[in-house]
């Protein structure tokens, strides 16, 4: 039976037998991507996604305007104070309905 020593010794020699073959290998995977990324015109920048442009949301028109002129669309989210007060009063938020 081979001693811890040897052991060793062999897991470290394949690890470096395992590093060399991945270097290898790495060459010709990046000599294909280089490839395609030529056949196909592909830069760099496509491959970091700056190039591409967020689409931005639309700024949903008001539906709702507050008392003192406050404006709020009436989409999800947290509900401006103002509303809140109206409703916590016991208020209708439809009588603050823009007229469309």
């Amino acid at each position: 039976m081979p001693t811890y020593a040897e052991l060793k010794a062999q897991a470290e020699a394949l690890l470096r037998q395992a590093e060399q073959v991945r270097q290898q290998e790495r060459a010709g995977i990046i000599a294909e991507i280089r490839a395609k990324m030529a056949e196909y015109g592909i830069t760099p920048e496509d491959l970091s996604g700056s190039g591409r442009k967020r689409a931005s949301r639309a700024k949903a028109p008001p539906k709702y305007r507050g008392p003192n002129g406050e404006l709020w669309s009436g989409g999800p989210g947290r509900k401006p104070e103002w509303v809140r007060r109206i409703l916590a009063a016991g208020g209708d938020i439809e009588q603050y309905r823009i007229a469309s």
